[in-house]
């Protein structure tokens, strides 16, 4: 049977049990840079041949789409959820680092996600994380040690070695993290890297082991210099973190260095786009279309390996169909022959989610969250909106009773992090950035250990949240005057066992209230997470108190 595509309105109503075996429209060839009218033959999931010759169509046939680095739990999705919003926007792979819930589970968690999305028309490109724990400066759920990681690398799932996030470690030649590294070059697997303001010398030596990626780079003349020092490029636009703008110009110079990842991406952004809306934006730009496609097609397939079609003869049979080169929308994404999704329905079923998970703190009190006053001033740690990067200010402290209480006329909030592997009392702080007038909004992805961290205007709501997200064992939550609203995620404590779409609304619910609540962040949750996150400078917290990301050292909160 043939089946023309060539009209919106009838590839729109295809079935996913109907195999394509002649795909005709304008073939967009990026590898030869050049648009076609023409007609693929396909024949047991591969293009067995193309005719050029001239059809009646104005649909455009395009490669589909691969993020070239994402960690799927920060979308609060397990792994075929991911794949059911994600394919609809033209994704079809992406290269995954499950390091969220190795930090929670270990080689466990890693197996779970391998596990949960297999068997489907969606290629996860899974690594072995290289920093479990991240720092030995916070309480994580597991550690994965040189043994384990040969085990990993040695498996046919593990495709690289995860970001190495421990930048000082490499540059300083620390034993562990460098025998992991060899251990990934013995197995003769690509080692991505996270080298967030690395520069000169700093990043030579961090260049010289082997290390090629980086997806933390947020100037032009950062990523400049390290694309001419022979780095690939992966340009991130996700929930929170967003450097397309800044350096989307370096693809016009190294088009075949660049890519294109989320790293961090919320259910309610995924539903609604992906790496396609990043397109959009470029091609309205007025950037090259092949040089695009390219930068999220070619290069992270070439780079890590990924077999997928390239629309070339002889290529596995996945394609895109859009309806013009200027917008992309998709119509239909097609892996193998046949249609996985359309823009208005998916077609891969759901699977089962099974439960695991590790949360072992008891409820907390009010008064753990109180900070006496030691004298001086505090530091601060201003969260950026767009960034992961924070700033540290010295600020002067509202004290009353002799206690260090919040100060919302100026935006000085109480940001805390609860060790949810023992129980212990909360590590104390205080922020800038999230603008909260009334209540706390809580979480536990808390980047990289998934600890509880809270950021709130007072200590009943935000103890009250605390207990919240202890008694479901994970979730997002939000607590004004007493009353909640929470998100449970009983799957490692960052990953909700329910579908996209379910996800996304709530997730969307509870973004909104935090905006009402006076949070004039963009991603609230996002960035929350984030001020946990101790390998990304300026000042962090973590369950055993501020940290100095540039020193590498956890350091007191009051300054005298």
């Amino acid at each position: 049977m043939t089946i023309r595509i060539d009209k919106i309105d009838f590839v729109s109503n295809l079935s996913h049990e109907m195999a394509i075996h002649s795909v005709k429209g304008n073939i967009v060839d990026i590898i030869n840079k050049r648009t076609y009218k023409g007609e693929l033959i396909i024949n047991n999931g591969l293009i067995e041949d193309i005719k050029e010759y001239d059809v009646e169509t104005n649909l455009y046939i395009i490669p589909p789409f691969i993020d070239s680095h994402v960690h799927i739990e920060s979308s609060m999705l397990v792994p075929s959820e991911f794949a059911r919003a994600s394919i609809k926007h033209g994704v079809i792979a992406c290269v995954s680092d499950p390091h969220e819930i190795a930090n929670v589970l270990g080689v466990e968690g890693v197996v779970y996600m391998i596990n949960q999305g297999s068997g489907l028309p969606f290629r996860f490109f899974f690594g072995a994380p290289s920093c479990v724990p991240a720092t030995p400066f916070e309480t994580s759920g597991a550690v994965i040690d040189d043994k384990e990681i040969e085990q990993l690398l040695g498996n046919k799932d593990i495709h690289y070695l995860s970001e190495v996030m421990n930048f000082p470690g490499v540059i300083n030649g620390e034993k562990t993290i460098i025998s992991k590294i060899n251990i990934a070059k013995r197995h003769n697997k690509k080692i991505d890297g996270h080298a967030p303001l690395l520069s000169r010398a700093d990043l030579d030596k961090y260049l010289s082991y082997g290390i090629d990626t980086d997806h933390e780079t947020t100037s032009y003349q950062e990523g400049r210099e390290k694309l001419q020092k022979g780095m690939k490029l992966l340009i991130r636009e996700g929930s929170a973190a967003k450097n397309l703008d800044e350096l989307a110009p370096l693809i016009n110079e190294f088009p075949d260095k660049c890519m294109f990842c989320s790293d961090d991406i919320h259910p309610d952004y995924l539903i609604n786009g992906h790496i396609n809306i990043i397109l959009k934006r470029l091609i309205n730009a007025g950037y090259d279309l092949y040089k695009i496609l390219r930068c999220a097609c070619l290069n992270p397939s070439k780079h890590y390996g990924i077999d997928i079609g390239l629309l070339q003869k002889g290529q596995r049979a996945d394609l895109l169909i859009v309806d013009n080169l200027n917008d992309l929308n998709i119509i239909s994404t097609i892996v193998k022959g046949s249609v996985v999704a359309t823009s208005k329905d998916c077609f891969i079923e759901q699977k089962g989610v099974s439960i695991i998970n590790k949360f072992n703190t008891g409820e907390k009190v009010v008064s753990d969250f109180s900070v006496k006053y030691q004298g001086g001033k505090i530091r601060v740690i201003e969260a950026i909106d767009g960034q992961i990067l924070t700033n540290e200010l010295i600020l002067e402290p509202k004290v009353e009773n002799n206690l260090v209480v919040q100060d919302i006329s100026r935006d000085i909030l109480k940001i805390a992090v609860i060790n949810r592997y023992q129980d212990c009392k909360p590590a104390i702080g205080f922020i800038r950035g999230f603008s909260l007038q009334s209540g706390a909004i809580v979480s536990s992805i808390a980047h990289d250990s998934h600890n509880i961290v809270v950021v709130g205007t007072n200590d009943k709501d935000m103890t009250k949240a605390v207990n919240s997200i202890i008694k479901h064992k994970g979730g997002i939550c939000i607590c004004q005057d007493g009353d909640l609203d929470i998100l449970p995620l009983p799957v490692a404590g960052i990953m909700s066992d329910k579908d996209a779409w379910y996800v996304a609304k709530c997730y969307d619910r509870l973004d909104k209230k935090a905006k009402k609540l006076g949070c004039s962040l963009s991603a609230p949750f996002m960035t929350l997470s984030f001020m946990a996150l101790l390998v990304i400078p300026t000042i962090k917290i973590g369950d055993k108190g501020l940290f100095d990301v540039r020193r590498f050292e956890v350091i007191p909160l009051f300054v005298t």
